[in-house]
């Protein structure tokens, strides 16, 4: 279950991809491992993006 930080962090990655850069989002998950929630965007899924359990961005 993500953290309300990373659902946060997820809002903003969201909106700027999909209304401010108009790039598609293929995939979010959580990594079972990490607990960090990854998204992979673009038309050609080059994006990809983890956002830690603290909502820190990378």
């Amino acid at each position: 279950m993500p953290t309300y930080a990373q659902l946060e962090g997820l809002y903003r990655i969201s909106y700027y991809l999909t209304y401010l850069a108009l790039q598609p989002i293929h995939l979010v998950c959580v990594d079972k491992r990490s607990k960090n929630l990854f998204v992979l965007a673009r038309y050609d899924e080059e994006i990809e993006i983890e956002i830690a359990r603290n909502g820190d961005v990378f």
